[in-house]
């Protein structure tokens, strides 16, 4: 890389690290610049997976406060999620590179019209609850975790917009409050960033450089981030996710039509 490229990874990187911890969708900022560096597309998107991987914890340690109490909610949804991440990034090596293409824009439209439906949803199922005679399941029951398992098969296999995915279908389950929901997402995009840089690591090619300078500026943007988020009311924050939920799904059809 030039001195020039550097220094556009580094800064794409700081970007990716702000805009995971309040949102997701950092990948399609990293992404496009590692193929302008002339990466191949699968080097580009496992160097992206590491790179993104200590951006993930700090983003996770910024919302260590949101995190409280909410252990053994974690521990169950990271399970699975790191299951689903672990087979997501067996696909991206065995799977054409486009295969996932196609499906994604849709997805994460439906993921953002669950955000802005997301009060309503959230209202009608405590409705239901109570009629039932019962709190529900604080984890969002088995729909979640098949939920969370399939967002993670696509988080293992490229990661842009799983953090919307994941607060869209928490958001809609778990009777809780958005921010301490983004906490929880902040920790299952760790889980499944770190376990699919594992097997990246032992089987993939990838660019030291490039996840290098992610890797730092990821961890700098995601404090900027957390520190700003943790600041949002939930109508700002849930209009944040729709601004670049809907800029990732231009971008994602972009590179499929365009």
């Amino acid at each position: 890389m030039t001195i020039w490229e550097m220094l556009a990874v580094f800064t794409a990187g700081v970007g990716a690290g702000a805009i995971n911890a309040v949102v997701g969708s950092g990948t399609l900022i990293t992404f496009p610049v590692l193929l302008a560096t002339g990466l191949p597309p699968v080097t580009a998107t496992v160097s992206n997976a590491l790179g993104l991987v200590p951006g993930s914890i700090s983003a996770a340690i910024g919302y260590r406060a949101e995190l409280a109490g909410q252990r053994r909610r974690i521990i169950r949804l990271a399970t699975v999620t790191a299951a689903g991440g672990i087979a997501g990034a067996a696909l991206l090596l065995t799977l054409p590179s486009t295969a996932f293409e196609t499906i994604v824009p849709v997805l994460v439209t439906l993921a953002l019209v669950l955000v802005i439906l997301q009060p309503r949803i959230a209202r009608a199922v405590q409705r239901r609850r109570e009629r039932r005679g019962g709190p529900g399941s604080p984890d969002g029951g088995p729909l979640l975790l098949g939920g969370l398992l399939l967002s993670s098969v696509y988080g293992g296999y490229f990661t842009a917009a799983q953090g919307i995915i994941y607060i869209s279908l928490m958001g809609m389950l778990i009777d809780d409050t958005l921010q301490r929901l983004n906490a929880v997402k902040n920790v299952l995009a760790a889980v499944v960033n770190a376990i699919a840089a594992l097997f990246f690591l032992f089987v993939a090619e990838f660019d030291w450089w490039a996840v290098v300078l992610i890797a730092t500026g990821s961890t700098l943007g995601a404090q900027i981030g957390a520190t700003v988020g943790r600041r949002l009311s939930p109508t700002v924050l849930r209009g944040i996710i729709v601004a670049v939920g809907t800029v990732a799904v231009v971008q994602l059809l972009l590179r499929r039509y365009g």
